[in-house]
């Protein structure tokens, strides 16, 4: 059994709320121990030692929301390519999106997407399947035998379920099967009617809006129907004020829904669009400056529980094209961790609850034993300098896709190191 000690570790451990000095001991791929001076006390002969120099040791996230361009679309983005994306960007497990092509609506194809993970990513891969057969919100999967060949949830990506009957079915089958249900609160007759969020700003520089009413009325929906169902519902990609306030209401009702959000709708909002920025444009698209500011409040108060990239890769013939017509997305894997530092160096926001919906509350939503720092959880660690200033250079992106959202944008925070298992995956002797 191989003992790897991290002395001189700054430890954030999200489970805990803690926040100290100190020293952490991995074997066999799990954590055995951390604290204060464990080092001191004398180690096991033959233990590798990595010195941490009092940067911080945190556990690795886990993405909830990546795309992988496998199968259907591998000059946008292979497992290879992605899984090394992911480690340099302190990312030790990606969730995957199913709506690839084709699809995972089969256990042949995850068994496929599994296989393929394993042999080639450096990272944990967990895939989820869809919702419906294809993705086209019209009949339901087989969830029973696609969580037996490893879905850990399901979701349609960012295809909508219009029908509500056939969102209920899918709920109700869900409930049956414990399966975690992910929806995309788009209202899809709306949000097909435009590619910017309705206002002043969108008719100044003429381009057709969608209503952010068109969140709130499919969540709205979403949780009467999983309050009827008593399904587990998960909403996507949260980016509304008015979204916060349904699933406020739904929380105090003592509904089981959570909710994740993607880093550029605390990070961006409408106006880094005003140039036609087509690197900019996502799905859902980029808010009013008080929608952004309420996400950044619902994270803080625990209202939104995940944090994920939104990793979704496009081609660069896909994204120079007039802003209406270009693709939605942005890369996002190695952006992750340094952009959504900037909710500790400028909103206060604490790395240990940072790391609670960075790591712990997705990794519990998958059934993962990571995301934390105790006794017996999976050694899939990241450790960075939280203050390093830098520049991100799209270019310089291991991603094969290169569109970020934040190309040039100033922030704080280096990945030095990434483990999983308790194998370095990156830094110096993986990089």
């Amino acid at each position: 059994m191989t003992t790897v000690a991290f002395i001189n570790a700054r430890l954030v451990d999200p489970k805990g709320g803690t926040d100290q000095v100190g020293d952490l001991l991995i074997r066999d791929g799990a954590i055995v121990d951390s604290g204060v001076n464990i080092a001191v006390t004398g180690l096991p002969d033959g233990t590798d030692i990595v010195e941490c120099g009092g940067h911080v040791l945190a556990p690795g996230i886990v993405d909830f929301n990546v795309t992988i361009g496998e199968p259907g679309a591998r000059h946008k983005e292979s497992f290879r390519s992605g899984g090394m994306a992911a480690a340099a960007g302190g990312v030790t497990t990606m969730v995957t999106q199913a709506d690839t092509d084709p699809p995972i609506d089969d256990p042949a194809v995850l068994e496929f997407v599994t296989r393929r993970a394993q042999e080639v990513c450096p990272v944990r891969v967990l895939s989820k399947a869809t919702v419906t057969k294809g993705g086209l919100g019209k009949e339901m999967t087989e969830y029973r035998f696609l969580r037996d060949a490893g879905a850990v949830a399901f979701s349609d990506g960012e295809r909508a379920i219009a029908d509500p009957v056939v969102f209920r079915r899918c709920l109700e089958y869900a409930r049956s099967v414990d399966a975690l249900v992910c929806h995309f609160p788009q209202e899809p007759h709306f949000s097909a009617l435009g590619s910017a969020t309705e206002g002043l700003f969108a008719t100044l520089r003429g381009l057709p809006g969608v209503p952010a009413a068109a969140e709130a009325i499919m969540l709205t929906r979403d949780i009467r129907i999983a309050a009827l169902t008593g399904a587990r519902y998960h909403a996507n990609c949260i980016s509304t004020a008015e979204s916060l306030a349904v699933l406020s209401r739904a929380r105090e009702n003592g509904l089981d829904v959570t909710c994740s959000i993607a880093v550029p709708h605390f990070a961006l909002n409408e106006l880094d669009i005003a140039d036609f920025r087509t690197f900019s444009k996502v799905s859902p698209p980029l808010r009013h400056e008080d929608d952004r500011s309420a996400m950044e409040e619902g994270i803080a108060s625990g209202l939104i529980d995940v944090i994920v990239s939104a990793h979704r890769p496009q081609d660069e013939e896909s994204k120079r094209l007039p802003y209406a017509q270009a693709a939605s997305g942005g890369v996002g894997l190695e952006t992750l961790l340094p952009v959504s530092l900037d909710l500790h160096h400028r909103a206060g926001l604490s790395l240990a609850t940072l790391f609670e919906r960075l790591s712990l509350t997705p990794a519990r939503l998958v059934g993962l034993n990571a995301g934390h720092l105790g006794r017996g959880a999976l050694a899939d660690l990241v450790l960075f300098d939280p203050d390093a200033p830098r520049r991100i250079d799209r270019k310089a992106l291991i991603s094969k896709s290169k569109n970020s959202p934040f190309h040039e944008r100033l922030v704080q925070g280096t990945v030095l190191g990434t483990w999983v298992g308790g194998k370095r995956v990156f830094g110096a002797e993986g990089d």
